[in-house]
């Protein structure tokens, strides 16, 4: 029975929607077009058009009635594939489990900021702090549901998510910069061993023309050459025992 109920009210969904789109206008499709793509990039509950507890259910539903009315073969704008796109990939961040949690998180830091600062203004305005003492939280309660506190909570949610996003990139550039460097240093480290072995080979492949040099040095090193001083020899009748640089004979 519970089945059969299940399946009637699936049927009475897609009979509603086939209804819907009938009666939506190609200027409703446009208008939806440049809403989608007018939204803040961070935030895929805007290009959904939802609030920020919507269940995963209705991110379904949402989605599928939003991407079917901007479906590029029924919608005749020449945006209207990006706009589907967008809608995509809004969907698929809502069901990812870590973006929902990291985007949540972000909600829940400004409503916490808003209403520190909701409480810095009841503190100047007695009346509105009575109020709010007397009826026992409910005031609060009313203010969050209301349109002017959901307007500043979609503001302060942008302003949270673009900071988030902005040391995100700042992270990311370091990190491409640090890349960047230990890349360098690798490939000077490279270099540095490939002249290292060049010079090596090169020393390596000239190895017998020294050799060969040495021993030409060393077999005419004890001949005297042409023109060259001998040692200065001592003169015994010379009293103070000078030297005396003689030339040699030239023969």
């Amino acid at each position: 029975m519970g089945e059969k109920n299940q399946s009637s009210a699936t049927i009475d969904d897609e009979l509603l929607l086939k209804n819907f789109f009938a009666e939506v206008s190609e200027v409703e499709r446009d208008n939806e077009v440049l809403r989608i793509l007018s939204c803040f990039k961070l935030n895929p509950f805007e290009y959904l058009n939802l609030s920020f507890d919507s269940s995963i259910d209705d991110v379904k539903k949402q989605y599928r009635k939003l991407s079917l009315m901007v479906h590029p073969d029924k919608c005749k704008h020449p945006q209207a594939k990006e706009a589907f796109g967008a809608l995509a990939k809004a969907q698929q961040l809502l069901l990812d489990q870590n973006e929902r949690d990291y985007l949540l998180s972000q909600v829940n830091s400004a409503k916490e900021e808003l209403r520190a600062k909701r409480k810095k203004q009841l503190k100047k305005d007695t009346a509105s702090k009575i109020k709010s003492l007397v009826e026992e939280g409910k005031y609060d309660k009313q203010y969050e549901q209301s349109d002017e506190f959901q307007q500043e909570l979609k503001v302060k949610v942008r302003e949270l998510l673009t900071e988030q996003e902005w040391r995100r990139r700042k992270m990311q550039m370091r990190i491409s910069e640090e890349e960047g460097r230990l890349k360098r240093d690798e490939e000077e480290q490279k270099e540095m061993w490939k002249r290292k072995r060049e010079h090596e080979e090169e020393w390596e492949g000239t190895r017998e023309q020294r050799v060969s040099s040495w021993r030409d040095f060393m077999k005419g090193g004890k001949k005297n050459k042409k023109g060259e001083i001998r040692p200065p020899k001592l003169k015994t009748e010379d009293p103070n025992k000078s030297y005396v640089q003689r030339p040699v004979k030239r023969g």
